[in-house]
C-alpha cells in the first residue's frame, strides 16, 4: 500500500528525512547514502531511503513551490517521519553573502502563498533550535562558509507588474529568498515536528531581479557548494536522531 500523491510506502520509514527540490539531487544525494532504495516515484516526487553512517533516512523531492511541497510534507510525516531538513538553492539578498555560502534558517518570512490557508498569518514560520545548531556544527565541521538568519519564502519566482519588497527585508535583516521553505516549517509548527533548513547560495537576487538573464545556478562554484551542503545537511540530519 502507498499513499497517493508521493506513492511511498503508507508507513515504516525512518523517522528522518532530508527534503530537496529536485528530482536529480534527490538522486544525486541518495547516491551518497548506504544500500540507497527507491522508494516512491510520480510527478515531482522521488524518494529513497538509506542510511547515513548507520543512521536510516528519507531524501525526498519534493519540487517547485510550497502547496506540492506541503503535499510531500504530509505524506512522509504520515508514513512516519518526524524530523526535516530541507536543503536547496536560494538567492542571496547581502553583498556579503556569496556564490556557494550556506544560510541556515532561523525563521522563514510567509510570502509562500499557501501557509496562510493553514493558519493566520500571525503564526510565525520557526526553524527548531536544535536542527539550526545541528546544522551550524555540520558546516562548521565541514570549514563551509555559513551564516544563519531569516530566509524569506516567496511563491512567484520572478516578478511581474508588483515589485518585490526587497528593499524592505534588506532593512529588516533577511539573508536569502527561497520558494518552500517557510511551508515546511509552519507544517512542521503546527504538527509538532521538528524541522529546519539549509541553502545553498546560487546568486544575488537584488542583480538577478533587474537583469534576469545573469542568473545562472548551474557554476561550478554553485555545484561544489551543493555537493559539501548535501554531506552538511545529512550530517546534521544524524545528529538530530
Amino acid at each position: 500500500m502507498t499513499l497517493p500523491i508521493t506513492k511511498i510506502p503508507r508507513t515504516g520509514l525512518p523517522g528522518h528525512a532530508l527534503v530537496v527540490g529536485d528530482p536529480e539531487r534527490a538522486t544525486a544525494v541518495a547516491g551518497l547514502l548506504t544500500d540507497p532504495t527507491l522508494i516512491g516515484q510520480n510527478r515531482e516526487y522521488r524518494s529513497y531511503r538509506g542510511t547515513w553512517q548507520g543512521t536510516p533516512v528519507v531524501v525526498s523531492s519534493h519540487g517547485v513551490g510550497g502547496p506540492g511541497a506541503l503535499c510531500q510534507f504530509r505524506e512522509l510525516a504520515e508514513a512516519g517521519v518526524h524530523t526535516f531538513i530541507r536543503f536547496g538553492t536560494a538567492g542571496s539578498l547581502r553583498d556579503d553573502i556569496l556564490d556557494g555560502d550556506l544560510v541556515i534558517a532561523e525563521a522563514a518570512v510567509r510570502d509562500d502563498g499557501v501557509t496562510q490557508q493553514l493558519v493566520r498569518p500571525e503564526y510565525p514560520a520557526f526553524a527548531t533550535p536544535e536542527a539550526v545548531l545541528a546544522l551550524t556544527a555540520a558546516a562548521t565541521a565541514h570549514q563551509a562558509r555559513a551564516h544563519r538568519g531569516v530566509v524569506w519564502t516567496r511563491a512567484a519566482f520572478s516578478p511581474m507588474v508588483r515589485e518585490l519588497p526587497t528593499r524592505e527585508y534588506l532593512a529588516a535583516g533577511v539573508r536569502a529568498i527561497e520558494m518552500e521553505l517557510s511551508t515546511l516549517l509552519v507544517f512542521a509548527g503546527l504538527s509538532g515536528l521538528r524541522a529546519g533548513g539549509v541553502l545553498v547560495i546560487d546568486g544575488n537576487a537584488t542583480v538577478d531581479n533587474t537583469d534576469p538573464t545573469s542568473y545562472n545556478p548551474h557554476r561550478h562554484v554553485v555545484v561544489d557548494a551543493v555537493a559539501r551542503g548535501s554531506a552538511v545537511a545529512l550530517d546534521a540530519l544524524v545528529a538530530l536522531a
